[in-house]
């Protein structure tokens, strides 16, 4: 039966299924490098807390409880130097169903206008959620530094924009954009921002930032526990900053029945409340980073930079050819990693790789390349 219908593509992801076939069979099969999923172990205390929060009973706030939003409040206070109310804090079922379903919701608040705007090499789920909604995603240029070029942006494309997304440190090169000149842009062509900074624990270059720095009239900043706790399987975020619009959203995220378990929340304020764990996280990121590079520059004589922020090496393919690329790591090394198409058209004839296995795994890659 045919139909004029919305037909999903294929997860990207999918895509990969046959290359990790071929790495799979490898002694000690697959060393997977493509999906930024974190492997080493939470804090002990979240998991205590996640088993013994006596909260599963009851329906959770969707807006968050208390608890979670006064733990996100002081860990910006203490790790981005942004003060916010609680009131201007709410709690997302990890921040990937939020970026998808927020270009439906801000439609509903304002149906006048129907553009996504995001960084031409982005995360794919800041386009999909334009798809979703019905509305156009425009990507916007990114420099030679992979940060968005808000120059380029044409201004009937602005003057339709629901919103724009930006990401820093940047998955998946790392960039840092200049969240100053994107808060003051956005406020210029009244254009809310929504800045996702799920990466910001792994600040390379200069300090952590946040956009929530610049003010928050217009603006939204979305965290996540995923990447700074080893906590994706929790599904715990949050949004914060303009108070209005963040009571929008909370307002109808609840008649939705959007809200993340009690014990999760519980256990997320937990790990929110802790920054020990995130620097012995943080050294570990930092200290693989530079092993793949070595290993990418011994075994295939790559020089790939190291990123301003982030957990991901990005990288121009030999010749261009991102998927022979990919192949030939699959084959040769056991490893899979991802063609730099899937985050968006600009991001072709590059690879990212992310370091998210144990060192153990990457000594594996590098001895199957024969790499000391």
């Amino acid at each position: 039966m045919s139909t004029s219908g919305f037909v999903p593509p294929a997860y990207p992801y999918d895509r990969l299924a046959p290359l990790a076939a071929r790495a799979q069979a490898h002694d000690g099969g697959v060393v997977d490098l493509s999906i930024g999923t974190p492997s080493d172990p939470p804090p002990p205390a979240v998991l205590e807390a996640l088993a013994g929060s006596g909260a599963e009973r009851g329906y959770p706030p969707s807006a968050g409880s208390v608890g979670l939003r006064e733990a996100a409040q002081g860990w910006m206070r203490r790790r981005l130097d942004v003060e916010v109310p609680t009131s201007a804090i709410a709690a997302c079922i990890g921040t990937k169903e939020l970026v998808a379903g927020m270009p439906h919701w801000l439609r509903l608040r304002d149906p006048s206008r129907d553009t996504v705007l995001y960084p031409a090499v982005s995360y794919p789920s800041y386009a999909m959620g334009a798809t979703l909604a019905g509305c156009r995603a425009v990507p916007v240029p990114v420099d030679a530094q992979w940060r968005i070029d808000l120059s380029a942006v044409a201004s009937d494309d602005a003057a339709r924009a629901l919103c724009l997304w930006v990401n820093t440190p940047g998955n998946p090169a790392g960039g840092l954009d200049d969240l100053g000149t994107v808060a003051a842009w956005g406020r210029e062509h009244g254009v809310p921002v929504l800045s996702d900074e799920c990466y910001a624990e792994f600040t390379w270059e200069g300090p952590r930032r946040s956009i929530l720095a610049h003010g928050s009239k217009g603006l939204l900043a979305v965290h996540s526990v995923s990447k700074r706790s080893n906590l994706a399987g929790l599904r715990v975020g949050f949004y914060a900053g303009d108070a209005e619009l963040v009571g929008y959203l909370s307002e109808l995220r609840k008649h939705a029945g959007l809200m993340a378990p009690g014990p999760a929340q519980h256990a997320a304020a937990v790990a929110l409340g802790d920054d020990d764990h995130v620097e012995v996280q943080a050294r570990r990121y930092r200290r693989r980073l530079e092993r793949a590079q070595h290993i990418l520059s011994e075994a295939f004589d790559i020089k790939a930079a190291l990123p301003g922020g982030g957990l991901y090496l990005w990288f121009p393919a030999p010749d261009g050819d991102a998927w022979a690329f990919t192949e030939r790591l699959a084959v040769e090394g056991g490893c899979l990693v991802t063609p730099g198409e899937f985050f968006g058209p600009s991001g072709a004839g590059h690879v990212r790789l992310a370091v998210v296995a144990p060192d153990t795994r990457l000594d594996l890659v590098a001895h199957r390349l024969g790499v000391v």
